[in-house]
């Protein structure tokens, strides 16, 4: 039985990864082929390639 008075947790960096995950989604949803490109996750999850100063994705991990 959960306990009385409000005692919800709010983990903000959990809720902000359940976010991106169903951005994701809906991308991969409405994508016309069978995965979504290294470009379209980017685009979607709002990263660049380190370039222009944005946050850089890690090219070590597949």
């Amino acid at each position: 039985m959960a306990p009385l008075g409000g005692t919800a947790v709010q983990d903000h960096v959990a809720l902000a990864e359940i976010e991106l995950c169903g951005e994701l989604i809906i991308a991969a949803s409405a994508a016309c082929g069978e995965r979504l490109s290294a470009d379209r996750i980017d685009e979607v999850l709002q990263v660049s390639d380190g370039y222009e100063g944005g946050v850089g994705r890690d090219e070590s991990r597949p």
